[in-house]
């Protein structure tokens, strides 16, 4: 599986923005997906996952609230929409993808994802 992470920028805080994952190479709908985030110096924080069948989500607490993880299995791709962003949001997303047995699992664990996109800049200015 190959993922294609699109729809960074910046914004202003308070802002919104929705960053996009296109998978190819496979079909997705035996995956569970997921966004993390990474600043410069730190470890890469889970943000955001999905089931396969899309019914289960979870979302961190730092963004919880703000933030929604969606997918559209017809079109091979998962969205994470970010609204009320602040300058805290600003980080490099990544979108990634595991390959699971039921429909119902998802993850939170960044090892136990196997497909990685190569990150998009989100950038919030105060």
């Amino acid at each position: 599986v190959q993922l294609q992470a699109s729809g960074g920028g910046s914004v202003q805080a308070g802002g919104s923005l929705r960053v996009s994952c296109a998978a190819s190479g496979r079909n997705v709908n035996n995956h569970a997906v997921g966004w993390f985030r990474q600043t410069p110096g730190k470890e890469r924080e889970f943000v955001a996952a999905i089931s396969w069948s899309g019914v289960h989500r979870y979302i961190a607490d730092s963004v919880k609230g703000r933030f929604t993880i969606s997918r559209d299995n017809a079109k091979n791709t998962f969205y994470l929409q970010m609204n009320s962003l602040k300058p805290e949001d600003t980080a490099v997303y990544y979108c990634a993808a595991r390959r699971v047995r039921y429909s119902a699992e998802y993850s939170t664990k960044e090892h136990e994802y196997g497909y990685w996109g190569q990150g998009t800049q989100v950038t919030v200015s105060s």
